[in-house]
């Protein structure tokens, strides 16, 4: 029996159909169609500074013990290791009950000296008019005038007896010489301190420097260009100022030279340890975007698009960072092109990956 013509062109059509389906479900859709939406680069060498660099630590500029300046006993400890202390605020406190009597007695003096001074300026005024009519001799007024100049310099005196004990009273509330943090607290309530007694020790942690030593083999470049930066982790800090010690360690050969930062620059603290590159001349280097490189455990790499759209990971060696740009030392070519943003094209190669192999 033959077969219906129209059932034969059915079943060859839908088998058509099924071959046509069947291809769209294995072929994945052209790489560089989506490679061509990822922002990308191609990578050129750069001129740029060439560094030396050189272990340096930081340290606080503002740094102090401050001591006691009268004799006293301890009453009170405002503040203690760790704790941020305003400026001029108290941070200990003395008995100070003879140095309120002395200033209780210079005021006593002080008010003497001044009834004293009106008696002699007013016997001075009546001595001088009964002269004027030849009243009293020379000798009256001259003695008159003696006593009036006299009892002036008591009152000065007794002034200066006034702002001495103040200050002496002062000196029973030990205050913070600028803002800062406590570093040491070296007495403790109860103890009695004399003059030149170190109390506390502190530091200011908003104007930070660098000290470090420069061999003498570039120091004469280093003073040329007079161009630093601090390295701390991934980030670069420019130094604002660079001053070089004018005479050379030994035996080690070395310049002292200290680096200012900028005021409030954060998580550093003295005593860290800190790379600094200091400039002494010029080359080519090549240069990327630090937003694009990737950092996996401890490698790091950038996403490379080959001439046919392929994103692939390359691991690169990763040199100084030079602003918002990294160096890169090994693993990466000029005239390569890469991937700006890494979890774009992270994502790009996931999905190839995950549609197979192209047929």
């Amino acid at each position: 029996m033959r077969p219906n013509r129209s059932a034969l062109r059915s079943i060859l059509l839908a088998g058509t159909i099924l071959a046509v389906v069947g291809c769209g479900r294995k072929t994945p859709p052209p790489l560089n169609a989506h490679a061509s939406t990822l922002a990308s680069i191609v990578v050129q060498s750069a001129h740029a500074p060439l560094e030396r660099t050189v272990d340096g630590t930081i340290e606080a500029v503002n740094q102090a013990t401050v001591s006691a300046q009268t004799t006293g006993r301890i009453t009170e400890i405002l503040y203690d290791v760790n704790d941020v202390v305003p400026a001029g605020a108290v941070i200990i406190r003395l008995k100070g009950n003879e140095q309120r009597a002395g200033l209780e007695g210079a005021q006593a003096a002080l008010a003497e000296a001044k009834a004293r001074n009106a008696e002699a300026a007013t016997s001075y005024q009546r001595i001088s008019e009964l002269y004027q009519r030849h009243v009293v001799s020379k000798a009256q007024l001259d003695q008159a005038t003696a006593n009036r100049d006299a009892s002036d310099a008591r009152l000065t005196a007794a002034d200066a007896g006034i702002a001495t004990a103040r200050e002496g009273v002062g000196y029973t509330e030990i205050r913070a010489p600028y803002a800062g943090v406590v570093t040491k607290r070296l007495v403790e309530v109860g103890e009695s301190v004399s003059p030149g007694t170190p109390l506390m020790t502190g530091l200011s942690l908003r104007d930070l420097r660098v000290d470090t030593n420069i061999p003498q083999s570039i120091v004469m470049l280093v003073r040329r260009f007079n161009q630093a930066a601090v390295y701390v982790g991934n980030r670069r800090v420019e130094a604002t100022k660079i001053t070089i010690f004018p005479e050379a360690a030994t035996p080690s050969s070395t310049f002292r030279a200290r680096l200012g930062l900028p005021p409030g620059v954060l998580d550093l603290a003295p005593g860290m340890y800190v790379k600094v590159g200091f400039v002494i001349g010029e080359t080519d280097r090549l240069l990327i975007p630090a937003s694009a490189v990737i950092e996996r455990s401890e490698v790091t790499g950038v996403y490379v698009i080959d001439s046919h759209g392929q994103v692939s990971l390359r691991y690169v060696r990763p040199g100084q960072r030079v602003g918002d740009q990294v160096e890169v030392l090994a693993g990466l070519a000029p005239g390569e092109r890469i991937a700006l943003d890494p979890i774009a094209a992270s994502a790009h190669a996931d999905a190839v990956a995950a549609s197979g192999p192209t047929s």
